[in-house]
C-alpha cells in the first residue's frame, strides 16, 4: 500500500488548520473578555510559548518517530511494557468524542449563515431569542445541518491525506486568513479599535485570580490541538529529515495570531456599536449578529462572510478530531479508508443526535444528570480528562520513557541550545502544570 506524504506546505497548513478552530474564533474572545482582557492574553501567551510549544514539539517527535497511528506509534517506540504504553495512543479517543458537540456546533454556524442571509436580530434581545429557539426546539433544523457537517467530514477523510485532508486546508486556510485580515483591516479603520487594542493588551492585573491561570493553561492546550492524536496523527506522514522546530514553530505562530487578530476584531465591533466584551459564550451568537445589524447592508457582509470563516475553522479541525481513529482502524486492522471514514463519521453523527435531543425541550430532562445534559458532559470529560491526560502523557513518554539519546539525535540539532531548557520543562513543568489544570476543571482544587 502506498503511504501518503504530507508536503511541508501541506502539512504546514493542515496541522495549522486541526489547531485553527472555533477555540480561536469563539472561545478565546469570550474567555479574554470574561478574565478581564491584557493581563489575560499575556498569561495566555507565556502559556503557549512555555507548555503548548513544548508539547507541540513532542507530539510532532512522537508521529514522526513512530510513522503509524497514534496506537502504534506509542507500542513501536517504548522501549519496554509495549502492550501498556500503547493505551497512551487512545488519546485519539478524546478528538471523536469531541466531534459528538463540535459536529453540532458547526451546524449552529451553518444555521447562522443562513440567518445572515434571510434576516439578522435587531437587538440582543431578539438574538437571544433566536439562538434559545433554535437550541430548545429547532431539532430537524439542528439535524440537517449536523448531517451536512457529517457529510462533508467524511468526504473529505475518505479522500485521504493528499488527495482530502491536505487539498481542502490548501484551499480553507488561505481563505480564513483572507476574510479574518480583511475584516481586521476594516475594524483598524474604526474609533473603537484603540480600545480594544488597550482592552487585550493593557494588563489590569487586579481582575486576575488563580482561575484566571487555569483558563489560560486549558485554553491554551486545547486550541493548538494537542493531546488529542491529531497533530501525532498527521506528523507521521511528515517527510524524512523534516524539521520539527520549524514545523511546530509555524503553527503555533498561524494558531496564536489568528486567535488575537480575531480577538481585536471583534473587540473593536462590539466597542464600536455600544456592547462589552465579557458576554460569555454567547458573544458569537448572540452579541455578534445584533452588532452586524447596527452595521446596516455592510454588517449584512460581514455577518456573512465571519460565519463563513467560523464553518471553515470549524471543519478544518474536524477533519483531523476524526482522522486518527481511521488511521487507527486502517492500520490496526487493514480497514479501507471508505470504511473507516464512514463507521467513524457514524459515531460521531449518532451520539450527535443524542447531544442534539439533550438540549431540546420534552428530551433534555431525560439525558441529563449531575447538573449537565449530554452535551454538556461530552464537553466537560474531553475538556477537564481527556485532553490534559493525553498532554500528560505525551510529556512523560517523550520525557522519561523514550531514551534521551533518540529524542537529542533528532531535536537537538534543531533546538541547539535550547534543547536541555525544553527538555526540563517537557519533563517537570508541563506535567505540574497539565496535573493542575485536570485537578482545577474536575474540582478538586
Amino acid at each position: 500500500m502506498k503511504i501518503e506524504r504530507f508536503t511541508k506546505l501541506g502539512f504546514i497548513l493542515a496541522a495549522a488548520g486541526s489547531a485553527v478552530g472555533l477555540g480561536n474564533i469563539w472561545k478565546f474572545p469570550y474567555i479574554t473578555g470574561e478574565n478581564g482582557g491584557g493581563a489575560f492574553v499575556i498569561i495566555y501567551l507565556l502559556t503557549v510559548l512555555l507548555i503548548g510549544f513544548s508539547i507541540m514539539i513532542a507530539e510532532i517527535l512522537i508521529g514522526y518517530m513512530g510513522r503509524l497511528d497514534t496506537v502504534s506509534s506509542f507500542e513501536v517506540l517504548a522501549p519496554k511494557n509495549k502492550n501498556i504504553w500503547k493505551f497512551g495512543g487512545f488519546q485519539g479517543l478524546a478528538g471523536l468524542f469531541i466531534m459528538i458537540f463540535y459536529s453540532v456546533v458547526i451546524g449552529w454556524i451553518f444555521n447562522y449563515i443562513v440567518t445572515s442571509i434571510t434576516s439578522l436580530p435587531s437587538t440582543v434581545e431578539e438574538a437571544e431569542s433566536i439562538f434559545s429557539n433554535m437550541l430548545h426546539t429547532e431539532f430537524l433544523t439542528q439535524l440537517l445541518y449536523h448531517t451536512l457537517a457529517f457529510f462533508w467530514i467524511t468526504y473529505v477523510l475518505n479522500k485521504g491525506l493528499k488527495g482530502g485532508i491536505e487539498k481542502m486546508n490548501m484551499f480553507l486556510m488561505p481563505a480564513l486568513m483572507i476574510i479574518l485580515l480583511g475584516m481586521f483591516s476594516y475594524a483598524t479603520t474604526l474609533g473603537a479599535f484603540s480600545q480594544a487594542f488597550e482592552f487585550m493588551f493593557y494588563p489590569d492585573w487586579s481582575k486576575i485570580d488563580s482561575g484566571a491561570f487555569v483558563v489560560a493553561v486549558g485554553h491554551a492546550f486545547f486550541t493548538l490541538s494537542l493531546g488529542m492524536g491529531a497533530i501525532m496523527t498527521y506528523s507521521a506522514s511528515l517527510e524524512k529529515n523534516s524539521n520539527i522546530l520549524k514545523n511546530a514553530f509555524w503553527v503555533v505562530l498561524l494558531d496564536t495570531s489568528i486567535a488575537i487578530i480575531a480577538g481585536l476584531m471583534l473587540f473593536t465591533f462590539l466597542y464600536e456599536y455600544g456592547s462589552i466584551p465579557s458576554k460569555g459564550p454567547g458573544l458569537v451568537f448572540i452579541s455578534l449578529p445584533a452588532v452586524f445589524y447596527e452595521m446596516g447592508v455592510l454588517g449584512n457582509f460581514f455577518s456573512i462572510i465571519f460565519f463563513i470563516a467560523l464553518a471553515f475553522a470549524g471543519l478544518t479541525s474536524s477533519v483531523s478530531l476524526v482522522e486518527p481513529m481511521v488511521q487507527y482502524f486502517i492500520d490496526r486492522f487493514r480497514w479501507s479508508r471508505l470504511k473507516a471514514s464512514i463507521s467513524m463519521g457514524m459515531f460521531f453523527w449518532l451520539f450527535g443526535i443524542v447531544a442534539i435531543l439533550s438540549n431540546i425541550d420534552g428530551f433534555k430532562e431525560s439525558l441529563a444528570w449531575g447538573g449537565k445534559n449530554f452535551f454538556d458532559w461530552v464537553d466537560y470529560v474531553t475538556a477537564a480528562i481527556m485532553l490534559p491526560l493525553g498532554g500528560l502523557v505525551m510529556a512523560i513518554f517523550v520525557g522519561f520513557i523514550i531514551p534521551k539519546s533518540q529524542v537529542e539525535s533528532i531535536l537537538k540539532p534543531q533546538l541547539k541550545w535550547a534543547f536541555a531548557p525544553w527538555y526540563f520543562s517537557l519533563r517537570y513543568l508541563t506535567p505540574i502544570a497539565m496535573f493542575i489544570v485536570m485537578l482545577s476543571l474536575v474540582g478538586i482544587i
